[in-house]
């Protein structure tokens, strides 16, 4: 169990995020992660209602959008039903089960809106059909809010709890076994520029710096191709910003 430091590691804060709690977990990559599925999914529901539902090419790309940035939720959600909420269910007291079986069922209620919103990109990608895109608008603002009552919950609930339960280095241990360990090398040419969209310069950085040579020359190598097939997508979306 953490107990109070000397010096904590300063939380990152995102635009939409509710909370940094204080403690001994640098909780960097968990914030950078929520602040990119926050952000998708505003693009997604705009998206949604501006693209004109006969431009199947933009369609085409608005789904491969959808599969990357599902696929990572998917990955993200899957790491902490396997790992994380088990470890502090393990470790915590009976006053913290409701708040961490609650992500876990968070979670369940999320996955089938998924699947929802890729069965309307698939659909549109080939027919210009007026009313899928009116149910595939409802489904991802459906999915969008969805999501921002799970992060807020997260971020306020059960984060807190890991930082009184969890050290650095246990976190650190868990994060390598089931968030960052089946992560291919072809996965991360999408996710490196993927994370980046519309962080502040300076985390970027940090983030980068912290990852390595390796890291970096991935970035500086796709971004740019990454940025091209972005606005593909979302060429029909006015800057959407979380507030």
């Amino acid at each position: 169990m953490s107990t109070t430091a000397e010096k904590w590691p300063t939380q990152l804060r995102l635009p939409g995020q509710t909370a940094a709690p204080e403690g001994p977990v640098d909780m960097t990559m968990m914030y950078v992660m929520h602040h990119a599925f926050r952000r998708d999914l505003a693009r997604f529901a705009e998206a949604a209602r501006q693209t004109p539902v006969a431009d199947r090419e933009t369609w085409q790309q608005l789904g491969w959008r959808w599969e990357v940035f599902a696929e990572a939720l998917h990955h993200h959600h899957s790491g902490e039903d396997a790992g994380l909420w088990p470890w502090l269910l393990e470790h915590g007291t009976a006053d913290d089960r409701e708040t961490l079986e609650a992500m876990e069922a968070e979670h369940a209620e999320i996955d089938p809106l998924l699947s929802a919103c890729a069965h309307g990109f698939r659909r549109l990608a080939t027919h210009a059909d007026k009313d899928a895109r009116a149910a595939l608008a409802v489904r991802l603002a459906a999915t969008r809010d969805h999501l921002a009552r799970h992060l807020q919950h997260e971020e306020t609930g059960a984060i807190p709890i890991l930082q009184r339960l969890m050290t650095q280095a246990e976190w650190e241990r868990l994060e390598e076994e089931h968030f960052s360990k089946d992560v291919s090398p072809r996965r991360l040419l999408v996710l490196v520029p993927w994370i980046a969209d519309e962080l502040p310069a300076e985390v970027i950085d940090k983030l980068l710096t912290d990852a390595g040579l390796p890291m970096r020359l991935i970035w500086l190598a796709t971004r740019r191709r990454y940025a091209r097939r972005d606005r593909a997508a979302f060429r029909h979306v006015e800057a959407v910003r979380v507030a």
